[in-house]
Formats: C-alpha cells, structure tokens, sequence
C-alpha cells in the first residue's frame, strides 16, 4: 500500500476532499498535515511541514502531495529542502514524466482554474510511475540532489 502525506494552503482546503476520494479509489494510506479550515495561511508554512516529514530518516510515507491555488508556490517552497523534487503537475503526461525523469517525491496540484475531476488520473500517473533505470536520468537526479551542496555544477 502507498502512504502519502498531504498538505494545502486555504485554497486546496476545498478541493482537498477530492484529494482523498482519489486516494481512496486508489487504496493509498494518507494522513493529512493540514490545513483544516479556509482561513488564510502562507503556503511555506504548510511545505515546510510536509517536507520536513518526508525527509525524516525513518519516512513512513512514499510520497507527498501539496495543493495550493496555482501549485506553483508550494512547489517552488517545496523544491528548496534537500531531497525533495517536487513537479506541479497538470496531466498523465507531466505526473508520469515527474517520476520517470526527475525521479519526484512530491506531487503539486492546483487548485483554482483547474478541473479537479483531473486529480484522479494525476495522482494515479505518479503513484505507479517509476523513476527510470537509464545513467542518464540517474546522473541527473543525483546533481540535482547535490545543487543544495554546492554553489556551482
């Protein structure tokens, strides 16, 4: 079974919901870390809660998921703790290449302007994708890892 942590600012609390009835179709674990109303919160606060999880040493879940309006904030937020490779993604196509090149443990998803009878698809393409055996993607990753260690590659 897959365990996912999830995390949204104010505006992923409504759609949230979605969030998790795809998750149940799938038959994932989840545990949600927040937010629990609509009232206004800075996305930051709430990546930084979900990545600080998902790093831990003795990690019980395989993924993460972050919602926020755009999903570009949490993903940017996300994207700055070593070890996380966070993709907003939009369709089968990004969630599946998310994984598959970039070998991402964190899945962004919009929430306002965006069909959210999506996130079911999305969710499904990169929770079964997996990251790809070839050098090349393995190299990439492994730099993309070590940018936070140094200041030039």
């Amino acid at each position: 079974m897959v365990n996912i942590i999830i995390g949204c600012d104010h505006a992923g609390f409504k759609v949230k919901q979605e969030v998790f009835e795809a998750l149940e179709q799938l038959e994932c674990h989840y545990e949600d870390f927040g937010v629990f109303s609509d009232e206004s919160i800075h996305y930051p606060r709430i990546a930084k809660k979900v990545c600080k999880e998902l790093i831990k040493e003795k990690c019980k879940f395989d993924f993460g998921i972050l919602i926020c309006g755009s999903g570009t904030g949490m993903a940017i937020a996300a994207n700055r703790f070593n070890r996380i490779r966070a993709a907003l993604c939009y369709d089968i196509y990004s969630a599946t290449m998310a994984r598959v090149d970039n070998n991402c443990n964190i899945l962004c998803l919009r929430a306002r302007e965006f069909d959210t009878t999506k996130y079911l698809e999305i969710i499904k393409a990169f929770i079964t994708s997996h990251p790809s055996e070839e050098n090349r993607h393995i190299r990439r990753v492994k730099l993309l890892d070590e940018i936070v260690e140094e200041e030039e590659f």
